[in-house]
């Protein structure tokens, strides 16, 4: 890569949506704090987007509009490529494209990243540039510095996440204010905070693809997004999380990334956290990362995990970055190696160790509780708590909740396939979801 000696960088902006709108107004307003801190000015010299009339609330000069990205990827007077277009298709040829000319590329693509992101760091190696992405994990919080940069010196033990702000949102209303899952989603969607069509948030993907980079950063390794054990939120039961406040816990959507000697397990959930513990209290849209390294121990790194500002301030933090590099003539040393050939050894999903809160429709009989009491303890798996709620005069099943100890992921799912053929108890869907003691 060559030194650059001017001290503008030009920059390529492709996406002009709410986050490229944020990257713009960001330049405008603190270009010049952004030129005094680094030495250096990073000027737009084109934004490329498929609709170039829409307001998006920031005035641009016409002559920096264009629809042809790859053009404007090629310029010579462009140095820097920031990509916000998201998706993994026209995205990741842009981004190639860049790459192989060895210009250096921002992105908040967390999909692309998850998806290909092995290709991508390899090409940018091949070519002596870089990839930068702090904006593709929770919006505005450095969690990609803390990892590629804070932390180096650790090996990570385990990290776990609220990453999305939807889920986030809905959960806490649906706690605070006693309301059922679909009511909170369309006071989300009506507010902004949900999609029109939900499902990447509140099915999960979104957290997998944001649990993949991370994953991938704290142990050097690709991991296949494919092999993720992923679940939402979709139709969580208000009774559920109420359930759960009475027996002193919330219920998040968590990522759990934690590794072992037989390897890592990369995971998103609904989880039962403890109410006293820190990520008992990420509330709203907020997101929040807890990692502990061998070395430092706990971190916990909090903010907003999405939104305009938030999420184009770490944009613009990845473009300062790339402009000094250039400056100095030189390129951030991938710490995560997360181009590395061979995927990272993931845990078999059915070894994992966890407590776990089940909730049946007991039929309102004797022995019901006892037969259900049996089969667990046939497996191995012992009983913690009990919890039975008093049922409406004369109604067929009554809800008992039982949270048991420790046990593997296959002996509760071997335990519950039994229980659901034992005539006489219940004749409905356990409930189950998983304790996160953080052990």
């Amino acid at each position: 890569m060559s030194r650059v000696n001017t001290k503008e960088i030009g920059v390529a902006l492709l996406g002009f949506g709410t986050v490229g709108a944020g990257v713009v107004e960001t330049l405008q307003k603190n270009g010049s704090l952004l030129a005094a801190r680094l030495g250096v000015r990073p000027v737009l010299r084109g934004i490329a987007d498929l609709d170039l009339t829409s307001d998006r609330g920031v005035s641009v000069e016409p002559g920096l509009l264009t629809t042809d990205g790859a053009a404007l990827i090629a310029r010579p007077d462009v140095q820097v490529v920031v990509e916000l277009i998201g998706g993994s298709g026209v995205a990741k040829d842009f981004v190639l494209q860049a790459l192989k000319l060895g210009k250096p590329v921002v992105t908040a693509n967390k999909k692309l990243l998850a998806e290909h992101g092995a290709e991508l760091h390899r090409v940018a190696e091949e070519n002596k540039t870089e990839i930068l992405f702090e904006a593709s994990v929770g919006g505005g919080i450095p969690i990609i510095k803390a990892l590629r940069e804070g932390l180096c010196a650790n090996r990570i033990e385990c990290m776990y996440g609220i990453l999305n702000g939807t889920c986030n949102y809905i959960l806490t209303r649906m706690e605070d204010e006693k309301l059922p899952f679909d009511d909170v989603l369309k006071a989300a969607q009506a507010a902004g905070y949900a999609e029109a069509e939900p499902s990447l948030d509140i099915d999960g993907h979104d957290t997998a693809h944001k649990a993949v980079v991370l994953a991938s950063l704290a142990y050097g390794c690709e991991v296949p997004l494919d092999k993720v054990n992923v679940a939402g939120i979709r139709g969580l039961a208000a009774a559920d999380i109420a359930y759960a406040a009475e027996m002193g816990y919330r219920i998040k959507l968590l990522a759990i990334i934690r590794g072992g000697p037989d390897g890592v397990e990369v995971s998103v959930q609904p989880t039962l956290v403890e109410h006293t513990h820190q990520l008992a209290a990420v509330a709203g849209v907020y997101n929040a990362v807890l990692v502990v390294g061998d070395v430092v121990g706990t971190t916990l790194y909090y903010g907003r995990g999405a939104g305009r500002a938030a999420t184009a301030s770490a944009v613009v933090a990845d473009l300062a970055d790339a402009a000094l590099n250039l400056r100095s003539g030189g390129r951030r040393r991938d710490l995560g190696t997360a181009h590395a050939q061979s995927p990272v050894p993931l845990r078999n999903p059915g070894d994992i160790v966890a407590r776990n809160y089940l909730r049946f429709s007991m039929r309102d009989e004797p022995g019901s509780l006892a037969r259900v009491a049996t089969a667990l303890g046939a497996h191995g798996i012992g009983i913690d708590s009990v919890m039975q709620q008093e049922a409406p005069r004369n109604a067929e099943y009554v809800p008992v909740i039982i949270v048991t100890g420790p046990a593997k992921d296959r002996e509760i799912a071997a335990a519950l396939a039994e229980i659901s053929h034992i005539a006489g108890v219940t004749d409905r869907p356990t409930v189950r979801y998983r304790i996160e003691d953080f052990d």
